[in-house]
């Protein structure tokens, strides 16, 4: 039995080489994505470095999909458009330079909390880097557990964060 579609919210990011090209080419991966469908983007843009500051500046994007891909077999889908663009995953250095990192940032108004995925994201009412594209495209998106995306965007500084297409 097909199960049914679900809208999933995709963070996408990246601070090393052409960064603007490499995320137009993961959205055109996200759309080709069995069972999914891309609903809409966000325009891209660039912000300061999370965690670890001494790197590059990211460009960074938000998508909306259809899916009826499960969360676990989205994530791998997103693991495996990482890799195609060149990611390779250290796990003894969080938050450092990448050529392309996915999130499920959102999965329906689902909650998950497995070994390898946390929806909603941890972090996604800390980020004006995620907020500020999600506001974008759907200010009243409502935040399993956290509220509003317009109110937790109110409630973080969103310097730097600067549209860039």
């Amino acid at each position: 039995m097909k199960a049914a579609p679900v809208c999933a919210w995709i963070g996408l990011g990246g601070n090393l080489g052409d960064c603007a090209q490499r995320l137009e080419t993961a959205l055109d991966a996200l759309a080709a994505l069995p069972q999914t469908r891309l609903l809409r983007r966000s325009r891209l843009y660039r912000s300061p470095p999370w965690g670890i500051v001494e790197q590059p500046p990211f460009v960074n994007a938000v998508a909306e999909v259809e899916t009826a891909l499960s969360a676990d077999e989205l994530l791998a889908a997103l693991l495996e458009i990482e890799r195609r663009a060149g990611r390779t995953r250290d796990p003894t250095r969080r938050w450092g330079p990448r050529e392309l990192d996915l999130d499920v940032l959102l999965y329906g108004d689902q909650r998950i909390e497995t070994s390898g995925l946390s929806v909603p994201h941890p972090c996604i009412g800390e980020r004006a880097f995620v907020l500020v594209p999600m506001a974008e495209l759907a200010p009243d998106l409502m935040v399993p557990g956290r509220g509003r995306v317009a109110d937790l965007l109110a409630a973080v500084d969103r310097a730097g964060v600067d549209a860039v297409t």
